[in-house]
C-alpha cells in the first residue's frame, strides 16, 4: 500500500494508461485512414455531377425564357439576355456557346467540339471526371447531357 500524504490527493493517469490510449487510437487510425484517405476522387465527381445538375437547370431555365418571350420556334440562332448576361439559343434551346454564362460554370472548363461541348473541372488531366453537353439540332431536338461516367482524354481534347 503506498505512504499517502494526508490531504493530498493524487491527480493525472498513469504511464499505462497513457500507453493504452495511444495504441487504441492508432488502431482506431489504422482501420479509419484507408476510409478516408482517397476522397479526393468522389469530391472531383461530386463537383462535376454539380456542374452537371446546374447545366441541366440552365437549360430548363433559358427554354422557358424562350417560349415566354416568343423566341421558342425560331430556327437557327437568336438571344436575349439573362440576369445582364446575353445568352444564344440555338432552335429555341440553349446554345453550347453560351454554356459557362447560363449555368455559372466559371471554375470549370468549357471545350467546344461542334455541337457539343466538353465539361470537366478546372484544368483537366487525364481520367479527370467530364460530361458532355450536346446542342440542339432541330427545333424539336432539345440539347442533351450525358452522365458522369466518362473520363477526360487529353491527348484527344475529348470526354470518353
Amino acid at each position: 500500500m503506498k505512504d499517502m500524504i494526508p490531504g493530498r490527493k493524487e491527480k493525472g493517469f498513469t504511464l499505462i494508461e497513457l500507453v493504452m490510449v495511444i495504441v487504441i487510437l492508432g488502431i482506431l487510425a489504422a482501420f479509419a485512414l484507408p476510409r478516408f484517405a482517397d476522397l479526393s476522387g468522389d469530391a472531383e465527381l461530386a463537383t462535376v455531377e454539380g456542374a452537371r445538375g446546374s447545366v441541366k437547370s440552365a437549360m430548363g431555365i433559358v427554354r422557358s425564357k424562350a417560349l415566354a418571350s416568343g423566341d421558342s420556334t425560331t430556327t437557327g440562332a437568336a438571344s436575349f439576355n439573362l440576369e445582364g448576361n446575353p445568352v444564344t439559343l440555338q432552335n429555341g434551346y440553349l446554345d453550347q456557346s453560351s454554356l459557362t454564362v447560363a449555368a455559372q460554370l466559371g471554375d470549370f472548363t468549357v471545350e467546344p467540339a461542334g455541337e457539343d461541348a466538353y465539361v470537366t473541372v478546372g484544368s483537366p488531366a487525364d481520367n479527370s471526371p467530364c460530361f458532355t453537353f450536346t446542342g440542339s439540332t432541330g427545333a424539336d431536338t432539345p440539347p442533351s447531357v450525358s452522365v458522369v461516367t466518362n473520363t477526360w482524354d487529353s491527348t484527344n481534347s475529348v470526354c470518353n
